[in-house]
């Protein structure tokens, strides 16, 4: 029985629900068992040979009866196969329980392979298993799910529906891929830290709290991992990356989710500049591996290009001050008050507690992050920023660090890390206000044993994906997004 009262049953599911107990009248499992097959559906027709034997299995897409011969096309992430039965070939038996099929059930097949007439790869079937009972209609399959909550609540039907969806996590998987071979390729070791931490360090973030029973503490999900990666160029690996899950709990918007995907590295004896081209190598391999070149196009609903971002190296390379300069001529020859008013001007939301290097944050933000489409470096960003870099010696306003911007958005962050503890403890007790219990004092009881210069980055592992695939909100590229409870429960 399903698990909602049955006068929230409507009729479609109510006759679903009437073949699943036939089915179960003839000894016939309504959800099957193991059906060893040949290869996913997508693997069998890419191999199709005329005349093979094949064992396949998939969800029923469609369906077309003639009579006593019958079409099938069986689906499932990697494609679709057509298959065809006869009655006479099938049994009194098998003919009755294709009787009680619905488009969304599971079947298996084996047969030989076969041309149709019109061209078509397809299995004759000699043998028709019953694997599984969908108990409610797909959505309909030109259109699929037209509600964009709907589709991120229920990616299932998502991704039986839209094989954009499908594409686009089949691209995920394998940037993903790609990252792990390019690091690995050049010495990087694959490590994992903490997600509960004692102290919610290595950024400035709200995180979620939690308690463990048996030990008496307080914990929390971890914002980043940087201050226990850096603890491993301490212990004597130079070369080190973590692919990790972060949980802030912050807002939501269409570049922000909860929970989400970061990849951290850091390089000893390297700086921020080897940081910077180590990423911009890392990127174009990736898009040339997964995406099949450096030129990506972004399109609207329709199909139209909106926008196309070039990958060409090199990168442009930009200090910050110079940037906001060339977007606000004259921005930092006004004085404090100058800039404030100035930012108000331009519709910026700036309350009178915002310290003067925020305003000018708040104005490069609008002004040149929203506006930069291909990758773009932004070196020697202001001091107060960045509480973990070190502090670039002809410039100590400034800092040695990049953030690297396209697309309109910070994809990847990156430092010449700091490693002097004395400094490192001024500029986190700075951070935090003076209160202590926010500061990790085993990180930095590490760093005092000594940690060798390094470079270190960030990258936005759900952000990088929207940027090669197109989609203009993070929640197409994740799985399973958070969202609000629904109204109904």
């Amino acid at each position: 029985m399903l698990c909602r009262p049955m006068s929230e049953v409507n009729n479609l599911t109510a006759v679903r629900l009437e073949k699943r107990t036939a089915l179960l009248g003839r000894g016939v499992s309504a959800y099957g068992a193991a059906f060893p097959v040949t290869g996913d559906v997508g693997d069998v027709r890419a191999g199709f040979v005329e005349g093979g034997k094949v064992t396949l299995a998939g969800r029923v897409t469609a369906r077309r009866d003639m009579g006593k011969s019958h079409f099938l096309d069986l689906s499932d992430h990697s494609g679709r196969m057509q298959v065809y039965l006869q009655d006479k070939a099938l049994g009194e038996e098998a003919v009755a329980i294709y009787g009680l099929l619905d488009i969304g059930d599971f079947v298996g097949v084996e047969g030989e392979c076969f041309t149709t007439k019109t061209g078509e790869p397809s299995v004759k079937a000699e043998k028709f298993v019953f694997l599984g009972k969908s108990l409610h209609p797909l959505p309909e399959k030109w259109h699929g799910l037209q509600d964009v909550e709907a589709r991120h609540r229920q990616r299932y039907l998502d991704l039986i529906s839209n094989e954009h969806a499908r594409n686009i996590f089949r691209q995920r998987f394998a940037i993903i891929r790609e990252i792990r071979a390019f690091f690995e390729e050049r010495g990087f070791l694959e490590v994992e830290t903490p997600m509960m931490q004692a102290v919610a360090g290595g950024a400035a973030a709200t995180p979620f709290e939690t308690h463990h029973n048996a030990l008496g503490m307080d914990l929390f999900l971890r914002i980043a991992p940087e201050l226990y990666l850096k603890r491993l160029l301490v212990g004597g690996f130079t070369k080190v990356f973590e692919l990790n899950r972060n949980f802030r709990n912050e807002g939501v918007s269409r570049r922000h989710n909860p929970e989400f995907t970061m990849l951290e590295a850091y390089w000893a004896y390297a700086d921020f500049d080897m940081m910077a081209t180590l990423v911009e190598e890392l990127v174009c391999c990736v898009a040339q591996k997964v995406c099949g070149g450096l030129k990506i196009e972004h399109k609207d609903h329709e199909g139209i290009v909106t926008r196309t971002i070039d990958l060409s190296r090199p990168w442009r390379r930009a200090k910050y001050r110079d940037l906001v300069e060339e977007a606000e001529p004259g921005w930092f020859a006004r004085d404090v008050s100058g800039r404030r008013n100035r930012a108000l001007e331009l519709g910026l939301d700036i309350s009178h507690c915002v310290e003067d290097y925020e305003v000018t944050q708040h104005v490069f933000e609008k002004l040149v992050e929203e506006k930069t489409i291909d990758p773009c470096f932004v070196v020697h960003c202001p001091k107060e920023l960045i509480p973990l870099a070190k502090t670039n010696v002809d410039d100590p306003s400034s800092l040695d660090v990049f953030e690297l911007v396209m697309n309109g958005q910070e994809i990847a962050p990156g430092y010449s890390e700091l490693n002097d503890p004395v400094v490192q403890r001024e500029r986190l007790v700075e951070q935090s206000g003076g209160e202590q219990h926010k500061i990790d004092e085993e990180f930095l009881h590490a760093l005092e044993y000594g940690m060798p210069p390094a470079g270190g980055m960030g990258m936005g592992i759900d952000r990088l994906v929207m940027l090669l695939t197109g989609a203009e909100s993070i929640r197409e590229v994740i799985l399973f997004p958070h969202l609000k409870p629904r109204a109904d429960g």
